[in-house]
């Protein structure tokens, strides 16, 4: 997302994954959440009232609005019930995301709500909640179902996120561009080939985030998802790429080498023997 993904009190991602926590969720049943009596008499907040800035739907109609409107940007529906536990759980991470990414679109569908909330849940086919359905375009990119607060952040880094110090490639031509622009400056050019819908690579994607600000005195950070495009899928074919993610590094106008793996620890140790920097284990 834009503005480093800072939050309305300027706080960064850092100090927002520690305040989301890590734990994980194992999700309940749709079905068995709408079919739950709400208990009465209570005076506990709601916490899924109209919240920070995320758009509670009401009806089928509100949603495909929401999505209408929010043309290019990424959208993140978490699909809810309100006895779910886990539900519960998730919510306040998407709030803070909310807060922290000024341009992603949060909505909020509560599954047991209503008959035609129902009716929205079976047309993405919900069948147990928390359930993360990312949108760009009106088209599904990515879902989630039984995850927690540090995966989701990692999501939404990885599908959204446009203003991080990282470039898109989206063909060959931006890659030698990139290269010939940075062949005689001594920069360390840190290329992450990966898939669209890759586990391992949305896993360390946060962590490039990091070093890619820390580093952009040093080295230059670049990204190509090779689902993308049938040119880009020739390119990581010509790039003997196998398996995702795949990290390339070059300097001065070569590929000096490549590490193969999610590990956050080898992927800094990689960067640092490339950038000249003695790594002993």
């Amino acid at each position: 997302m834009k503005a480093f993904l800072r939050g309305a009190d300027g706080a960064n991602l850092d100090c927002l994954r520690r305040s989301m926590g890590s734990k994980r969720n194992t999700g309940s049943s749709l079905i068995a959440m709408a079919s739950a009596t709400p208990s009465t008499g209570t005076t506990k907040r709601n916490i899924y009232e109209e919240d920070a800035k995320v758009i509670q739907v009401h009806t089928i109609k509100e949603f495909d609005d929401a999505l209408e409107a929010a043309k290019s940007k990424l959208v993140v529906v978490e699909y809810a019930a309100s006895h779910s536990p886990n539900s519960r759980k998730i919510y306040p991470a998407m709030v803070e995301l909310s807060l922290a990414c000024q341009d992603a679109v949060f909505i909020l569908v509560m599954g047991d709500e209503s008959t035609e909330m129902k009716e929205l849940c079976a047309r993405v086919g919900i069948q147990k909640v928390p359930h993360f359905v990312f949108y760009k375009n009106k088209e599904i990119i990515h879902e989630e179902e039984g995850i927690g607060p540090d995966q989701l952040l990692g999501d939404v880094l990885y599908y959204g996120d446009p203003d991080a110090p990282i470039m898109q490639l989206h063909s060959k031509k931006d890659l030698d561009d990139l290269i010939r622009e940075h062949k005689d400056d001594g920069k360390l050019l840190v290329v992450d080939v990966g898939l669209k819908h890759c586990g391992p690579c949305v896993k360390v994607y946060p962590t490039f985030v990091k070093l890619a600000k820390k580093m952009r005195d040093t080295s230059v950070f670049a990204r190509i998802n090779g689902d993308e495009t049938d040119e880009l899928m020739a390119l990581m074919r010509t790039l003997n790429v196998v398996e995702v993610p795949t990290f390339l590094f070059i300097k001065d106008g070569r590929v000096r080498g490549r590490y193969v793996g999610s590990g956050k620890g080898e992927l800094v140790g990689e960067i640092l023997k490339y950038q000249g920097v003695r790594v002993t284990y």
